[in-house]
């Protein structure tokens, strides 16, 4: 006691927070939107549109028939993986007119998740040679739709001829849970990536 106070124990000084750079890839209608809402802490930001008849000629939705929006710039959503670290999540645009926003979402990010779709297994080959041109290490998350066929993991590396180092897993990106670990699997793939090539240097 001290002048009539009770003296306070001294609070630990928080640890400080590492937020890192995270992009959702892939093709049209994959489950992009899906990832970054059903993992995010906040609200999404979503810049979706109805898809019109005047962009039939270019948006292909033959096997995602269902589909009445589409993302014309980005989603963004956050995650705290742990108390130290919170994730920042950009998704990008699938359609290719908007590929050009994909450099400015690409500037400072750690690393990206492409997300295929089995049925359209082809849609997920520019997302991939986008991030292995600009070496930006990324997972490949297999969105598991319902209707959509099963194939092993090695499989689906050997389609789409990926380097042996690069994370393959299967998720289903409306459950919490599955999308947290893929976006982990990102996390450390990327981190350990780094570390090679430093050491490589």
């Amino acid at each position: 006691m001290v002048f009539g106070r009770t003296e306070r124990t001294p609070r630990r000084p928080a640890a400080p927070v590492t937020t890192l750079k995270l992009l959702v890839a892939g093709g049209f209608g994959v489950g992009k939107t899906t990832l970054v809402g059903s993992v995010s802490e906040i609200r999404p930001l979503r810049t979706e549109e109805l898809l019109t008849e005047a962009g039939r000629p270019v948006d292909d939705i033959a096997g995602v028939e269902g589909k009445t929006t589409t993302t014309v710039a980005m989603d963004f959503g956050r995650i705290t993986l742990r108390e130290d670290l919170v994730l920042y999540l950009f998704g990008t645009p699938g359609q290719d007119r908007f590929w050009f926003l994909w450099d400015e979402l690409a500037q400072g990010a750690l690393g990206a998740v492409v997300l295929a779709d089995t049925r359209r297994l082809e849609d997920c080959f520019a997302a991939v040679d986008y991030f292995e041109r600009r070496r930006i290490p990324f997972t490949l998350a297999v969105n598991l739709f319902d209707d959509a066929a099963r194939y092993p993991e090695e499989a689906v590396r050997d389609a789409l001829d990926l380097d042996p180092e690069v994370p393959v897993m299967m998720c289903d990106a409306r459950e919490r849970e599955s999308a947290k670990e893929v976006l982990a699997s990102v996390v450390e793939h990327a981190l350990a990536t780094g570390v090679t090539r430093r050491e490589a240097v």
